[in-house]
């Protein structure tokens, strides 16, 4: 009997571990599908609009800059090159943005007991990751299938730029949720804090183009060494040695760090405001 009851115990917390697991997921998916119809479902167009958009920014650069100059930075295509730092720059941007605004998103559901804060920022950051990571696979297929850039591709720095740029949003729309929650003017301070980071992220130069004392500076920007890495796959000969990985994980964990932390001990202060 005795060696029976542990067993037993065993079997029960391994039956609540499964059944909190299925929950968990069920939950997440219908989040993820509530989220895939307000946002893709309601507008005509739907996911094509996801499309549009980062190809009419592309199209306009390109254009823009081949008026300008002979050749761009890289390569000989300006629109293989202003993708190569503007898809990567935008997938951090969305999962950024929308992660950071999950708990408003799913707010009158997380009053649910089954429904928690780390569910609703899954599921936000699960549908636009895979959105992400299919446009950008789609845009860059059509690229190089319409244009002759006779590139020759390695997937392993386009894998981990987007693995990167993922890792980045997360971390930072993590911790914007909360700080957006406490601090009420935080929205406004950062969209006016990060205006500038397009332009400064090197989405339309090259890192080592930039007089010195801007490559001091941008340097401690984590995205410069996404979109560095990101084109170091697209172009053989362009070897980017300024990049640093272990510096872009550490702008990375440590603001997610302090998200979790925030969001676990404040996420009902922040749903009762």
């Amino acid at each position: 009997m005795t060696a029976d009851a542990p067993r037993q115990d065993r079997t029960s917390t391994e039956k609540t571990s499964y059944v909190r697991r299925f929950a968990t997921t069920r939950t997440i998916m219908a989040l993820l599908l509530r989220e895939m119809t307000t946002r893709y479902g309601r507008s005509p167009g739907g996911y094509v609009w996801a499309l549009l958009e980062p190809i009419g920014a592309i199209m306009i650069f390109a254009v823009g800059f081949s008026l300008l100059f002979n050749t761009p930075p890289l390569g000989s295509s300006f629109i293989l090159f202003f993708a190569t730092g503007f898809l990567p720059f935008n997938l951090y941007q969305n999962v950024s943005v929308m992660v950071a605004r999950a708990l408003v998103f799913s707010r009158p559901l997380l009053f649910y007991p089954a429904v928690t804060w780390v569910d609703a920022v899954i599921a936000r950051f699960t549908l636009n990751a895979l959105t992400g990571i299919l446009v950008t696979f789609i845009l860059f297929s059509g690229i190089i299938l319409a244009t002759e850039t006779r590139t020759a591709l390695n997937l392993l720095p386009i894998i981990q730029s987007v693995a990167l740029a993922l890792l980045l949003g997360f971390a930072v729309g993590v911790l914007n949720c909360a700080l957006m929650g406490l601090i009420q003017v935080w929205d406004l301070l950062w969209s006016v804090a990060t205006r500038p980071l397009f332009l400064a992220s090197g989405v339309l130069f090259i890192f080592e183009d930039m007089p010195q004392m801007a490559q001091s500076v941008l340097w401690y920007n984590p995205l410069v060494h996404i979109l560095g890495i990101m084109r170091q796959g697209f172009f053989p000969l362009y070897e980017a040695h300024f990049v640093s990985v272990p510096y872009v994980l550490f702008c990375s964990l440590i603001p997610m760090f302090f998200g979790v932390l925030l969001l676990s001990r404040y996420h009902r202060d922040i749903l009762n405001k």
